[in-house]
């Protein structure tokens, strides 16, 4: 029996291919790595790390763990083309090795079995037909899955999808030839079955019928051809398409069980997940922007594709909330705010030039307590007021370090790309806040939160105050009365997504009064829509976006919506008619020595001191 034919080149050479432009560019940015990403691989390689690396490839590269969770018909739909298409080859190769063969082994043929071995062989352990039905039933589960991604393109939402991902012409023509793979293969394999009145029960039922009516004898070595030009041209078309992250995942996983993390600069490693992006479009359901205001072609699987060509625009770079909403949906754990943060950084734009400069020269206090407020909570005086009351009420020697509203914490530059003026701010408050001798650094922002604890390297707590208002009542140091007032609680996404803080702020609440849930909460949240980070949205689409999130987090009907954010509170006061306050506002007027305020909460009346923000 024949072990070649000249139709198998076609798919020899795009294998050939695919293998040295996969070794060459994978190479390119190993290569790349610093010294200290290349020694946490060799450090880690022989290890735990990587056994645990192989478990999370199987199932969320084949299993597609993750977009099970999101919907089991997107899960299906990715997880029978994928671990299908494996069990496929894993089974040709086993096929090529249980039948006794003739001729030399050629590393095609358990792709092109059928063709060479036409008729039905006996097996060594003795099952023949039995295994034709198993290869049967593997292509045909890879073909249900081709059809549920034909029906994606059609109808997303019957996948559980709302928008589905607009395609470059690059993409479309791989994923055009991406289905006819399959299709291909079953059309060549039961034109030969009807030829020599053999195949399983998917491939003989429609190879005879094909037979019955249609030259197959003339037909089937055509269809072979077919199938081998599409495998060829898939494999030359994979490196320059979106399907480049059936292999970069794979390394992608391996890396970071290895300890490697993007950085903030555009390159290796960064360029692992930004080509393991599958462009599977889950992030588009998830950004706020496109849900509630409508906007498109911005959003992180964009961000991705025009990273990979090269093509980067402003608009796609700078039109963001970094709200996280995209990386907590995307099923490859891609960090798209630090990648959109290396994007701006590569601008090199000065965007916010008034707050390059140091804040004036203060003299250090001696302190237990450092309380930073936050640029936003400046404009929003209530929540100053409060935690005022708090710390006094608890006691604490605090040192109010940004009283007069000069000090920034640096965020608002590093999102602007200005690494190094944000460097300089950063390194000056530092030094002010370990010359302060104080334990516990206290602020109500949780952008200023997020930097502190990942930018500052501070030797001391760093609290937001909805954790230390929590440490109060825990200890008993803040004595409180709980309330007939309920209460929905919006988790602001740079403390809740950006920071893991859930807990502390509702167990607060829990002790003041009634916390009804939402449909939308914890890592679910919805953004305010006031984000800084977005320097070109419209005040409109700021709008449209803050209602649509009220929309959800008023539905239980509360007393008070109640945030933990400055920013977020400012962005909802006076929407709807609703009555928005900050935990520390709450609490305070909570406290068993506000005799007036509690009256007027038993008697389910709202106090003069939260009454001043609502605006119907």
């Amino acid at each position: 029996m024949r072990s070649f034919d000249p139709f198998v080149l076609p798919f020899s050479a795009g294998a050939l291919f695919l293998l040295v432009a996969l070794t060459v560019i994978y190479t390119r940015w190993l290569r790349r790595l610093s010294p200290q990403d290349r020694w946490r691989i060799w450090r880690r390689f022989f290890s735990r790390a990587s056994l645990e690396a192989t478990s999370e490839v199987f199932s969320e590269c084949l299993l597609h763990r993750r977009i099970f969770k999101k919907d089991i018909r997107l899960g299906y739909m990715h997880m029978s083309l994928a671990f299908g298409w494996f069990l496929l080859i894993v089974a040709g190769f086993i096929q090529t090795r249980i039948f006794p063969l003739e001729g030399p082994d050629r590393p095609w043929l358990a792709i092109f079995f059928r063709f060479f071995y036409p008729e039905t062989l006996k097996a060594t352990f003795g099952f023949d037909l039995g295994y034709e039905h198993l290869m049967d039933a593997l292509l045909l589960f890879i073909l249900s899955g081709v059809a549920l991604a034909l029906l994606k393109r059609w109808k997303s939402r019957w996948l559980g999808m709302k928008h589905a991902t607009r395609h470059s012409r690059g993409d479309r023509v791989a994923l055009s030839v991406l289905w006819l793979i399959f299709p291909l293969r079953l059309l060549a394999e039961s034109l030969t079955s009807g030829v020599f009145h053999s195949g399983g029960f998917l491939t003989g039922t429609l190879g005879s019928f094909l037979a019955s009516f249609l030259p197959v004898t003339w037909l089937a070595y055509p269809a072979w051809w077919a199938y081998s030009l599409a495998l060829g041209a898939f494999f030359v078309a994979l490196p320059y398409s979106r399907y480049m992250h059936i292999f970069t995942e794979v390394l992608l996983i391996f890396l970071r069980k290895w300890g490697v993390r993007t950085h903030s600069e555009l390159g290796s490693p960064s360029e692992f997940e930004v080509f393991a992006c599958s462009r599977c479009g889950i992030c588009l359901d998830a950004c706020p922007m496109q849900e509630a205001a409508g906007i498109t072609g911005v959003q992180a699987v964009y961000l991705m594709r025009e990273i990979r060509e090269n093509k980067l625009s402003l608009r796609t770079s700078e039109h963001c909330l970094l709200c996280g909403s995209c990386a907590e949906a995307c099923p490859v754990d891609i960090d798209v705010n630090r990648l959109r943060l290396a994007v701006r950084k590569a601008w090199g734009r000065d965007l916010l030039p008034g707050l390059s400069g140091l804040p004036a020269t203060q003299q250090e206090a001696q302190t237990d307590i450092i309380y930073y407020a936050g640029c936003m909570t400046h404009l929003t005086p209530g929540i100053i007021r409060a935690m005022t009351t708090l710390f006094e009420a608890a006691g604490d020697k605090v040192w109010f370090y940004d009283k007069d509203g000069d000090a920034c914490c640096g965020r608002p530059i590093l999102l602007s790309g200005q690494n190094e003026a944000a460097a300089k701010l950063i390194d000056f408050n530092r030094q002010r806040f370990i010359s302060s001798k104080a334990h516990t650094l206290v602020t109500s922002c949780p952008i200023c939160y997020k930097i502190f604890r990942e930018q500052y390297v501070l030797p001391m707590r760093v609290l937001h105050h909805s954790q230390y208002i929590h440490e109060l009542l825990h200890a008993q140091r803040l004595t409180v009365e709980k309330s007939t007032l309920s209460f929905t609680y919006h988790d602001p996404c740079e403390l809740g997504r950006g920071s893991g803080i859930y807990h502390a702020p509702r167990a607060v609440l829990r002790r003041v009064g009634s916390l009804l849930p939402t449909d939308k909460e914890r890592a679910d949240s919805l953004c305010c829509g006031g984000s800084l980070a977005n320097t070109v949205i419209q005040s409109d689409e700021r709008r449209k976006i803050a209602d649509y999130t009220l929309e959800h987090l008023l539905k239980p009907q509360p007393d008070i919506l109640v945030t933990s954010c400055p920013l977020c509170k400012k962005t909802f006061g006076g929407r709807n008619g609703v009555l928005v306050k900050d935990l520390a506002e709450v609490v305070s007027v909570a406290l068993t020595d506000k005799k007036e305020d509690q009256e007027n909460i038993k008697k389910k009346r709202i106090p003069a001191f939260l009454e001043e923000d609502i605006t119907v």
